[in-house]
């Protein structure tokens, strides 16, 4: 691939999250997991797709928050610690699901509809939250486990951007030639 060619795709990956804004009403929102730093705390890309979550939920979007997100490096779980922050900024211990053995994109799409599904929403609609630049892929790996999957993306600082769009290139192209993408 070349270096034009490249920084196209990571342009037009972070532009496309960037613009999707959030429509209509779903069955539940999906915080995509992220990494927890070394003293527990969500990092401040969890942080801020939390915090977006967290918005469109009290916003009226979906009546439950579902994080997702095992655990790293870190004494908890991603799932736990966006969870604890949910609850922090004033959402009900009762609107909040956990899922927290989940190490990639893949596994937060399909144990987050495994935990649904026990919950008795067998084909909800959902509406996941990640950064811009995760946007294109968390949508299409979560349309393979869920019926209707929205999804929109929290905006880092332009570094963090740049520098997760150069990265995310080479994930699509790699989910896309395994096969685990689906057209959403």
């Amino acid at each position: 691939m070349s270096l034009s060619l490249w920084l196209t795709a990571a342009f037009l990956l972070d532009h496309h999250g960037r613009r999707r804004p959030a429509t209509g009403l779903h069955d539940a929102i999906v915080v995509a997991g992220c990494r927890v730093m070394a003293d527990g705390l969500p990092s401040p890309a969890l942080e801020r797709r939390t915090g977006h979550a967290v918005s469109l939920y009290f916003q009226g979007r979906a009546p439950r928050l579902v994080f997702t997100g095992g655990r790293g490096q870190a004494p908890v779980a991603e799932g736990e610690a966006a969870a604890r922050l949910a609850r922090s900024l004033g959402v009900p211990a009762e609107a909040i699901v956990v899922e927290d053995r989940s190490t990639s994109t893949e596994e937060n799409a399909a144990f987050a509809a495994r935990l649904m599904a026990s919950e008795g929403l067998e084909a909800p609609r959902i509406l996941v939250v990640s950064d811009s630049y995760h946007v294109f892929r968390v949508r299409r790996v979560f349309a393979r486990h869920f019926a209707q999957v929205e999804a929109v993306g929290s905006a880092p600082a332009p570094y963090t951007r740049v520098k997760g769009s150069l990265r995310e290139v080479l994930a699509v192209a790699g989910y896309a030639a395994s096969g685990r993408l689906r057209r959403a």
